[in-house]
């Protein structure tokens, strides 16, 4: 138990730093945005965030799944063959931002205050897609590689030169929107940079070869890693679904509340899918070895873990709701904070049960458990929280909205646990 707990702390320690750094992408755009656009700034950072989440999750499906064969396989030539499809897959994104970023904003609800902003922050993101998804398949690869602390110094390195650019082109060249979206591009580009290294030096045990691009390469990663985009795609849709239902109920006050909650959420719900990534190389390598006990240790770990680090986020969220959300607030809108610190109060109550549900969806990828995996993801993301936020909408306002999360995060806790509760 002590060699597991050793080995855990060393991957998921640095992988959770790198996660964060990622998220904090986003929430560095979110605080800029809210200081130098304001509100209608918030309302379409919001509406353009599901892309994000598409264009992520699709770079950790093929990263986390490829890196997973090539963890419990050794084949070598796995990283050429979805290095192919990550490129072919984000040529397809830029293409969507070239002709197509105005109509996604106004599919996404965007109105005529909003819809400039939108598709200006959609068209910089799709347009830099293939550094988001490179940056994530090479990452996923290099930590499993043995590498996990380089992995980590690319992220927030890439992380830092985000909040830095960010101050820069939003505040003194004045770039607002688009300088946000600059600044988020190009910070993944810094972090393949870093992440080069591992090439440089020749410390790499899958090296760049020629490869055929084949369909069942792509079919074996998006297999394993489906978890993982299904975690990415399930933000983004209830982010769609929140919006629709707060546009009626609050207008694009409450959107940009919303903003706050989720963009605060995405920076904490990295932390968990940090915790699960970090330990998805040594799960995949005791499952290949048949060691039933490491995997049942780190497991046990990576759950003890998540939980304890929710219940912190949820007190400190508790308790200093208020004051979080005025540092978003630059107009000082009394409406804004009274919405955004009641999603607060309630939303990351879920936390109790996402934590545990986005490590289950992990550990079932990483042990080759796939299908289960999938089934956790989707129910969270499509299959309970649609009808859920619908319903409680419908009956209880802002306050079912707020409540429609837990709900499902608890129903899918419940399932998560009694299948898998044998295994643990």
């Amino acid at each position: 138990m002590r060699s597991t707990a050793k080995l855990f702390f060393k991957y998921v320690s640095s992988n959770v730093l790198g996660m964060v750094g990622v998220s904090c992408y986003i929430l560095a755009d979110t605080l800029f945005i809210a200081r130098g656009v304001g509100e209608t700034g918030l309302t379409a950072l919001n509406l353009a965030i599901p892309v994000f989440s598409i264009i992520n999750g699709t770079g950790l499906m093929l990263g986390v799944g490829g890196a997973t064969r090539f963890s419990l396989s050794g084949k070598k030539d796995v990283f050429s063959k979805i290095l192919s499809w990550t490129l072919i897959l984000s040529l397809v994104y830029i293409l969507w931002g070239i002709f197509l970023s105005r109509q996604t904003a106004l599919f996404l609800g965007a109105d005529a205050n909003t819809v400039s902003l939108t598709s200006e922050y959609l068209r910089i993101l799709l347009f830099f897609s293939p550094a988001f998804m490179l940056n994530n398949l090479v990452s996923s690869f290099v930590r499993n590689d043995m590498q996990p602390r380089l992995a980590m110094t690319a992220m927030l390195i890439g992380s830092f030169t985000n909040i830095l650019l960010d101050y820069v082109f939003v505040f003194p060249l004045g770039l607002g929107m688009f300088g946000a979206a600059l600044a988020t591009g190009v910070s993944p580009v810094i972090s393949l940079l870093i992440l080069s290294i591992h090439f440089i030096k020749k410390q790499n045990s899958f090296p760049f070869q020629i490869s055929t691009v084949k369909l069942s390469a792509l079919k074996d990663a998006c297999a394993l890693g489906l978890p993982s985009f299904i975690t990415e795609l399930s933000s983004g849709i209830v982010i769609i679904v929140f919006n629709f239902l707060i546009l009626r109920l609050a207008g694009n006050t409450g959107v940009a509340a919303y903003s706050i909650v989720a963009n605060i959420a995405m920076v904490l719900v990295a932390v968990f899918n940090g915790v699960s990534s970090g330990c998805q190389p040594i799960l995949s390598k005791a499952c290949g070895e048949n060691n039933h006990l490491q995997m049942k240790n780190t497991a046990r770990l990576g759950i003890y873990t998540c939980e304890l680090l929710a219940v912190l986020f949820l007190l400190v969220l508790f308790f200093f709701a208020e004051p979080i959300t005025l540092l978003f607030n630059s107009q000082n809108s009394r409406e804004l904070t009274e919405i955004t610190v009641q999603g607060i109060h309630i939303y990351f109550l879920s936390f109790l049960f996402s934590s545990f549900n986005i490590f289950m969806a992990a550990f079932t990828a990483a042990v080759d458990r796939p299908k289960l995996g999938f089934f956790i993801s989707a129910s969270r993301g499509f299959i309970v929280i649609l009808p859920a936020a619908i319903i409680l909408a419908y009956l209880f306002d802002m306050v079912g909205v707020w409540s429609s999360i837990v709900v499902t995060e608890a129903c899918v806790a419940f399932f998560s646990f009694f299948s898998l509760r044998k295994t643990l």
